[in-house]
């Protein structure tokens, strides 16, 4: 068994989606007039005046902080320092480059999200790739399989891997039995889950813009103490992306070396493809009331976990003079000791608790994905869900106390396979993401803030909830009643 979960990983991580990521990302920006670029001013704004919400859906700013929370977890500290060592400074240039194109195939697999999106028994919006698959490629089948896919490997047991490095951190630095906290970890994360979608939207709302800042903070600090050393690293990560310097230790394999580990970085990180962050996507209500706008929402997720938090780590590493390419330390190990030369002892306890925040934020993240799916397949009631909940923290227990390497390679394999089928999905939808960002920015350009309405769509009568994107529907209620668009995530 374990032959087979590892040559079905070897082949999905190696070949197919590596370059299967990669592809999809470029032949969205392509197609899409290099989006992520040309209309960056506008991911901003549509953030920035994201706070609305409906008694259906949560705010966009909460659908985003979701989807930080779980793409911000361990890797972007260990994962980062592991590229770093394996493959040099040139693995952050290309975990950059990564992100930029990754940022298209974000935009369009959120837009689709919250396009094909429905409502719940409870009226709650609910969507993601199993219902654009299901309803746009008429192949429920498939979707289904992609929903198991995504509960076995976000819902359980990645949960369990970030519980592990939660306890292994905190045991560490603080002496703590790893049985008190992983018993600690799920209470923490009972009492968040099952309050449902919502109460996960209102918790990372909070949680995750304070452990972002504080992170960005304790980098700013480096790099203006380090300010004169920066020019020079900066050139170092450009220089040895491309194999025009060696750097002292040398790695093994070189730019090839430099490309994989910062090609595998990247997308491991910001998730751009896989299919995860379109669960939480289509549970917003968008602002402005068209699909496009929750699509690039999302898209701007990718460049604050690749670009800010992933650089920060790897800068602050490069410029703590801990760092030598191809060391035997390397991790979470490697990151704490690059604090500690910033900060002093202080790194150790500091890494400790950026840790745990990023890791607790991810196991809420991750849940709040595998309810969608849980919807979908027609276990969206109480009943389900407490199964799943309970199913949830006895993993977060089980991950505090042991790493069982078959069943994490296993939920590899399983997101491998999800990511597969969504990347088949949302190239084979392009043309109806390319037509709704043409009809966005159509709008946008005449002076309209842009609304999505289905009666102007004949081809999509049928696929989607006409309730929710028509004038009769939804964005009717929202304008007989104009104190809803101020309302404010506190009524999520």
């Amino acid at each position: 068994m374990d032959a087979v979960i590892d040559f079905t990983n070897d082949i999905l991580w190696s070949y197919v989606l590596i370059y299967g990521l990669l592809a999809v990302g470029v032949f969205f920006t392509l197609r899409l007039g290099f989006i992520q670029f040309r209309h960056f001013p506008e991911f901003l704004r549509v953030v920035r005046g994201s706070r609305s919400s409906d008694k259906a859906g949560i705010s966009p700013l909460q659908a985003l902080t979701v989807s930080l929370a779980s793409r911000v977890g361990t890797g972007n500290l260990a994962g980062v320092a592991v590229a770093l060592t394996l493959g040099g400074p040139g693995a952050i240039f290309w975990m950059w480059m990564v992100a930029l194109v990754g940022m298209a195939t974000a935009y369009a697999e959120s837009t689709l999200a919250q396009l094909y999106k429905v409502r719940n028994e409870e009226g709650d919006y609910r969507g993601g790739p199993a219902f654009y698959i299901a309803r746009g490629l008429r192949l429920p089948w498939l979707g289904g399989l992609f929903s198991v896919f995504l509960i076995l490997s976000f819902g359980l047991v990645f949960n369990a891997v970030q519980a592990n490095s939660i306890a292994d951190a905190v045991e560490a630095a603080f002496g703590i039995p790893k049985l008190w906290i992983g018993l600690g970890l799920a209470l923490l994360s009972g009492l968040v889950i099952f309050g449902g979608i919502r109460q996960v939207a209102r918790v990372a709302e909070i949680v995750v813009p304070f452990m972002a800042i504080a992170y960005l903070i304790v980098a700013f600090y480096v790099l203006i103490v380090h300010y004169a050393e920066l020019p020079g690293v900066l050139a170092l990560i450009v220089k040895s992306a491309f194999g025009l310097e060696e750097v002292a230790g040398g790695v093994t394999g070189g730019l090839a070396a430099a490309l994989l580990n910062g090609v595998k970085r990247g997308l491991f990180s910001n998730e751009a493809g896989m299919g995860s962050a379109p669960n939480i996507a289509a549970v917003a209500t968008p602002d402005p009331h068209h699909p496009s706008s929750q699509g690039m929402v999302q898209a701007l997720g990718v460049f604050i976990d690749t670009l800010l938090i992933c650089s920060a780590t790897a800068l602050m590493i490069l410029l703590s003079g801990v760092y030598t390419p191809g060391q035997e330390v390397t991790g979470t190990e490697l990151t704490q000791n690059a604090l500690s030369a910033h900060i002093g002892d202080w790194g150790v306890y500091f890494v400790a608790v950026a840790i745990f925040f990023f890791a607790f934020t991810s196991i809420l993240g991750n849940y709040s994905y595998a309810e969608n799916a849980m919807t979908f397949l027609g276990f969206g009631g109480k009943g389900g869900l407490t199964v799943l909940r309970v199913a949830a923290l006895l993993m977060v227990i089980w991950g505090s106390l042991q790493s069982v390497r078959t069943v994490f390679h296993t939920a590899d394999a399983s997101m491998g396979l999800m990511a597969t089928i969504n990347l088949i999905a949302i190239v084979a939808l392009s043309g109806t993401v390319t037509k709704l960002t043409h009809d966005y920015f159509k709008q946008k350009k005449s002076g309209q803030e842009p609304v999505f309405d289905n009666d102007f769509y004949p081809e999509l009568a049928g696929k989607i909830d006409g309730t929710i994107w028509t004038r009769h529907g939804d964005l009717a209620k929202r304008n007989e009643v104009p104190g809803d668009e101020e309302t404010g995530s506190g009524r999520a």
